[in-house]
């Protein structure tokens, strides 16, 4: 389990999108349609998993003038996404879900008041476990104003953590790596104690992960965002890969998948949200494709039909 590092320096958004634009990107844009949630909207999804033997994709349900979002749960019928009736909510945002030992692990974002900035908000991800979404139960926290939270199971049978500290450590938002024996080895201790992965943001840029995926070399395949603001004070988040060894350490430059222009056009939550892609999780499939699902401009969610951008580090 090898990766060549190009040992190049940290790049920006705007020399990512360049290096992008410079490819020649085959792609199928599609909007997913959502039924049964009256004028809320939905985006930030996860990609479909399996729960009892039904395809579930988890979604971010708000309205429009709002930061306080529910997690529902949906099913597809006729061609439109639907709550499933029986199953539970959660007073989270953005949503993800991974498998560890056979366990159901959902993650999200819990808002809260900022205790000493008043009309301010914090946050924190929490994590449920479960054998389904009926059995789910909360396992951890993370720290408070950390989100990008996310785990995976590697083939060692250890947990990958990814983390993405802000502040005096992270800056903006950086990314971090670490792993611990089994799940009841995870603390706050063990995250904080992680280390960054340096040279992947700029100065005033950002990014983190939103998914892991475990390649079949053992690699562990990172699909994520990296973000920045412009001049007029307008974000731009665009969806973005690397893959890492959970053994030495060594990871490889992060490339974008897409762009907002590769999506169908659509609705946007605020003007300055219009070039915003939170990337939500990849399907790879066997004919070399993928399937990238994600939020779009903070109001819908859509699906890419892109080349699978993880088969380059299995070859």
């Amino acid at each position: 389990m090898t990766i060549t590092l190009k040992k190049t320096e940290e790049k920006s958004c705007e020399e990512l999108v360049r290096e992008l634009d410079e490819k020649e990107i085959q792609s199928v844009p599609i909007k997913l349609q959502f039924a049964g949630v009256e004028d809320k909207d939905v985006y930030n999804i996860t990609a479909p998993f399996s729960d009892e033997g039904e395809e579930i994709i988890a979604g971010r349900v708000e309205s429009r003038d709002s930061e306080h979002s529910e997690v529902y749960f949906f099913v597809k019928k006729n061609d439109k996404w639907k709550p499933k009736e029986d199953l539970p909510t959660f007073t989270l945002q953005d949503p993800f879900i991974t498998f560890i030992n056979n366990d159901l692990i959902l993650g999200g974002v819990e808002i809260s008041p900022h205790l000493d900035n008043p009309g301010a908000l914090t946050w924190r991800t929490v994590f449920y476990r479960g054998k389904s979404i009926n059995e789910l139960k909360p396992f951890f926290t993370g720290p408070n104003g950390m989100k990008d939270l996310r785990l995976v199971e590697l083939l060692s049978g250890e947990v990958g953590i990814l983390t993405r500290p802000q502040g005096d450590k992270g800056g903006q938002g950086k990314i971090g790596f670490n792993k611990v024996k089994k799940l009841e080895d995870l603390t706050i201790e063990v995250i904080d104690d992680t280390p960054l992965l340096e040279g992947q943001f700029v100065q005033g840029e950002w990014g983190g992960a939103n998914e892991a995926h475990i390649l079949s070399n053992g690699l562990v395949g990172v699909l994520g965002h990296i973000a920045c603001f412009d001049n007029d004070g307008n974000r731009h988040y665009y969806p973005m890969i690397f893959v890492l060894n959970p053994i030495t350490g060594e990871y490889s430059d992060i490339e974008l998948i897409a762009k907002r222009a590769h999506f169908l056009p659509g609705e946007t939550k605020r003007p300055d949200l219009k070039d915003v892609v939170f990337s939500g999780g990849l399907i790879r499939k066997s004919d070399g494709t993928a399937n990238l699902y994600a939020g779009i401009s903070d109001a819908e969610a859509h699906k890419l039909i892109i080349n699978d951008p993880f088969l380059q580090f299995e070859e």
